[in-house]
């Protein structure tokens, strides 16, 4: 009998990037991927471990889905990703339900590891996570078909205090230009047209293999490729961003005038002890630089609250930034105390309470901010990636460039004049705090 094989992905999107890899090589190996997780007799969970809240849903869906041993088809249930390569002794000797167990650096074994699980073997496959593959391996999208992500390098050697990625994902590692464009131009044969570039530090990209930043020229190489229409910056840390990448996105019509810029912090003495590169006036710079340089450019951000000696004062110099610099998209993030890290031994730890009414805090204000930027686009022609469509309200969905996918806005159309997966040209008639609506324009 053929097994079937369902793969739950928990976490980021670099996860899902492998989630895709291993559901390619599987299906390579001749087993059925499912996705009623009732017919399934093999369950791959991917997990994430990079804070407390990621753990605790990656610990609950593993406990969730070893009850279908009892009322389901399940044989073997196997865990990957980050919680893995962080504490595979400790889910192997108190989560017996679980069949085996493979790493961050490993998952290119899923086959082997399958085999070994349905036969009782238990076993195990973490090693030091330095896996970074140049060639393209088979890869199962599972985003819609127009859009996907690349991952483009692997792991961080930024060692910020609070941040356990290294850990779990290693050091910092370049994939080749010559790799992702053959990844880029097998996802175009394909029929995708927008490419999200992911790691976990993109405008570190080509450093440790060419000896200078090459994300420009990446970039631009992405572009090129036939078929594709939007690329795509996601993760963009602040302390690489060249001048040359600037221009980049400023001048070619097919990268998206959008940038994923996690700060995490405004302030001078929280920034020092997160170790994280530069300081406040050095943020305002650059973005004061992107903003002249890229008009419309739409700024996504992720900030921590709460992290250890962060005082009312610096919280609400924290608040005052965000309602000066007025960003586009916004992310709050509590700080999580990471046990290994440098940070979870700092003292003046903040109250858990403290930290989520400081989380709320800033995105109520955050929610004024959008709603004064809301109409800055009202009048506009703008180009529309077409996603779906609503037969209740009889409109189409879809996001404009300044919108990722899933994560940002959506746009409401009407008299659509494409299909789904096209883009369109739709003037915007009305802005919400998040989304807008407009005509199609023939």
């Amino acid at each position: 009998m053929t097994e079937k094989v369902k793969i739950v992905t928990l976490g980021c999107e670099k996860n899902l990037v492998d989630s895709e890899i291993m559901s390619g090589l599987i299906d390579q190996r001749g087993y059925r991927l499912v996705e009623d997780r009732e017919e399934a007799t093999v369950i791959i969970v991917n997990t994430c471990g990079f804070i407390d809240a990621a753990k605790e849903e990656s610990v609950n869906t593993i406990l969730d889905l070893a009850d279908l041993k009892e009322t389901g088809k399940l044989k073997a249930l196997i865990v990957s990703g980050c919680l893995t390569q962080r504490y595979k002794q400790a889910l192997m000797e108190e989560m017996p339900e679980i069949d085996g167990i493979v790493g961050t650096g490993d998952f290119y074994n899923i086959n082997q590891i399958v085999d070994e699980a349905l036969k009782g073997k238990k076993p195990v496959q973490v090693g030091n996570p330095v896996f970074n593959y140049e060639e393209v391996l088979p890869r199962k999208v599972s985003t819609a078909k127009y859009t996907t992500y690349v991952k483009i390098a692997e792991g961080c050697d930024n060692n910020c205090t609070f941040c356990s990625i290294p850990i779990m994902r290693g050091n910092f590692r370049s994939r080749s230009i010559e790799s992702i464009i053959a990844e880029v131009e097998l996802m175009a044969s394909q029929g995708v047209k927008e490419i999200s570039l992911i790691a976990q530090d993109s405008t570190n990209y080509g450093t440790d293999l060419y000896g200078e930043y090459k994300l420009a020229e990446l970039m631009n190489r992405v572009t090129e490729v036939e078929g594709i229409e939007w690329v795509r910056l996601h993760y963009a840390y602040p302390g690489f961003f060249t001048d040359e990448l600037i221009e980049m996105i400023a001048t070619n019509p097919k990268i998206c005038k959008y940038i994923d810029m996690p700060l995490q912090h405004s302030e001078d003495a929280v920034l020092k002890r997160m170790r994280r590169p530069g300081r406040n006036r050095d943020i305002r710079e650059l973005v004061a630089k992107i903003r002249s340089r890229i008009p419309n450019v739409s700024l996504r951000t992720s900030l921590i609250v709460g992290f250890p000696g962060e005082t009312e004062e610096d919280f609400e110099r924290l608040c005052d930034f965000v309602r000066e610099i007025k960003f586009d998209r916004l992310g709050v993030f509590t700080y999580s105390k990471e046990e290994d890290t440098p940070a979870s031994r700092l003292p003046d730890q903040v109250e858990e309470e403290v930290k989520e009414w400081r989380a709320n805090t800033l995105m109520e204000i955050q929610r004024e901010v959008s709603n004064q930027n809301a109409g800055k686009f009202v009048g506009q022609v703008l180009d529309v990636l077409v996603e779906r469509y609503d037969g209740r309200s009889d409109v189409f969905i879809g996001r404009s460039q300044y919108d990722a996918p899933e994560i940002d806005g959506e746009v409401y159309v009407t008299n659509c004049p494409v299909g789904i997966g096209e883009i369109a040209k739709v003037r915007i008639t009305h802005a919400y705090e998040y989304d807008m609506s407009g005509e199609g324009v023939l």
